[in-house]
């Protein structure tokens, strides 16, 4: 489908005020793109301040409803981001322990990286993934 238009996707089970799409298809029936997942509420609110285990679990959630959306899940996952603002190298293995289980048995190759801060306030986990759409949809 060489010059086609991506397709943009977004949940109703995600926050609806987000100034952006939640995934975009590339080419119908191939690749998807997700945004970063953020661990945020259906009313845009970072839930569990302070708490990178349980910011991460909401973050895999909301990207895993990103996926469903554009019709994959972790099986079609060819690529994840994770990024985590923290000091401690501790608190990046503790967040990725957490998405590993919840995208297991699937093992997408992946890319943890500690930073600064990210873009909502008390905000410590962001994943975004890059995924395949299987060919009998």
């Amino acid at each position: 489908m060489a010059g086609s238009k991506p397709t943009f996707v977004s949940s109703g089970a995600l926050y609806p005020e987000a100034p952006y799409e939640y995934a975009a298809v590339a080419a119908p029936g191939s690749t998807v793109f997700t945004a970063g997942a953020c661990p945020l509420d259906s009313n845009g609110r970072v839930v569990a301040p302070g708490d990178f285990e349980e910011q991460a679990r909401v973050a895999v959630a909301n990207l895993l409803t990103a996926l469903a959306a554009a019709g994959t899940d972790a099986s079609g996952l060819v690529k994840t981001t994770v990024y985590v603002a923290a000091r401690e190298r501790e608190d990046l293995v503790r967040v990725w322990r957490v998405v590993e289980a919840a995208l297991a048995p699937a093992r997408p190759p992946s890319t943890l990286l500690g930073v600064s801060f990210l873009g909502y306030t008390e905000q410590l986990v962001e994943i975004e993934g890059v995924a395949s759409i299987p060919e009998t949809q």
